[in-house]
């Protein structure tokens, strides 16, 4: 068999193009657009491509961007002045700062300085809790990107035995979470568990999220399982990876992601769609601050 392919490049211009014409609807009705903030420092490759990746999908929106380049110098006592003056910005409505962070700047400080009611990532502990007790608001964006390619295709995942690889607080908790949410009987592998192998296997949804290219055998895909491969890693000769090897598992699965083209894009798409969410909860009093 040969697995049909997840398009997460095309699901993401579909949910673009849909959340351009909600603005729209906005716009007419007299109201704003939504705003964003993103915070990027220092001059990292990948952190800027991620961001001018991120400020496009504003233009096409049309969700306003603020940008806030930084020297990677910034101390964490100005980053955090800068994060409350945007707390305090009613005309801001997401605030984005770009990791990895410079070495002398903690990362879990500045998650938790940033409102909850703007967290567009949905890194906050707020609304991981919010999640975790089945009461999502601002969810994070790779695992409900994730929900949103399962959805495409048509597949019923209600009961399914899930394995995420990984553990991350921003990527593999939160998925299991939403898996959790979607119904499925989800087991959550790491460095300490003793045979990823078997639990790969068993797995009819199978979630990758580790960075680090190919450790996940093709062969270990359960025969019409879903599979969905989160980790991004380039190679000696420049080219990009997932996690799991594509060519072998491709022929064993059901539906995969590629990569690039899959994951990545829905991850900037529903970005884009928690600016405006995260407008319109606080225009209805539902979120907190």
């Amino acid at each position: 068999m040969s697995a049909n392919i997840i398009n997460g490049k095309a699901i993401a211009e579909a949910t673009l193009d849909e959340i351009k014409s909600l603005i729209e609807k906005r716009l007419a009705q007299g109201q704003r657009a939504p705003t964003l903030a993103v915070i990027l420092l220092g001059t990292d490759a990948a952190s800027a491509i991620y961001v001018r990746n991120k400020r496009l999908a504003c233009e096409k929106t049309g969700i306003r961007s603020l940008a806030y380049d930084l020297p990677a110098s910034t101390s964490e006592a100005d980053l955090l002045a800068l994060i409350q003056q945007l707390n305090d910005d009613d005309e801001v409505d997401g605030i984005l700062v770009q990791s990895p962070l410079p070495a002398h700047i903690e990362e879990k400080k500045i998650i938790e300085t940033i409102s909850a009611s703007k967290d567009v990532d949905g890194f906050h502990p707020y609304n991981i809790g919010r999640l975790a007790v089945r009461q999502p608001t601002l969810r994070s964006c790779t695992p409900y990107g994730v929900i949103k390619l399962l959805q495409s295709t048509g597949v019923n995942i209600l009961g399914l035995d899930a394995v995420v690889v990984g553990v991350s607080n921003h990527v593999g908790r939160p998925m299991a979470l939403e898996l959790l949410l979607a119904g499925c009987t989800v087991t959550s592998c790491h460095r300490h568990t003793k045979d990823l192998r078997a639990a790969v296997e068993r797995a009819d949804l199978v979630v990758a999220a580790v960075g680090k290219a190919g450790l996940i055998k093709g062969e270990w895909i359960k025969p019409g399982a879903i599979v969905i491969d989160i980790g991004i890693n380039r190679l000696q000769d420049g080219s990009l990876c997932g996690d799991i090897e594509f060519a072998t598992a491709s022929q064993r699965a059901a539906w995969i992601t590629p990569v690039p083209g899959g994951v990545g894009p829905m991850t900037v798409a529903t970005l884009m769609q928690n600016t405006l969410k995260a407008l319109e909860l606080r225009e209805a009093g539902k979120l907190a601050s």
